[in-house]
């Protein structure tokens, strides 16, 4: 099984297209399933990362945010159970 990162982003958001951009490059070579979630349509996600976004993240572990940070994707990927 693959596996699942969220993808925490806001409708218009430039940082947001370039890294759901660079996420879908990165996945040609790395395979994981992609959760993406509209923070706007939550109050609790818009508050806890309205000015985060994007976030990529596990459960409550954030790997990265603003731009993609392909080495931290890459430890989570290679062991996913470190994420907490």
């Amino acid at each position: 099984m693959e596996p699942v990162v969220a993808f925490y982003y806001r409708n218009g958001c430039h940082l947001c297209e370039d890294m759901w951009q660079l996420l879908r490059e990165f996945q040609q070579d790395r395979p994981f399933q992609l959760d993406t979630v509209d923070i706007d349509l939550d109050d609790t996600l818009r508050d806890r990362y309205g000015t985060l976004v994007p976030v990529l993240a596990v459960g409550d572990h954030v790997i990265c945010h603003y731009y993609l940070d392909p080495v931290a994707l890459s430890r989570y990927l290679d062991n996913p159970s470190s994420a907490g």
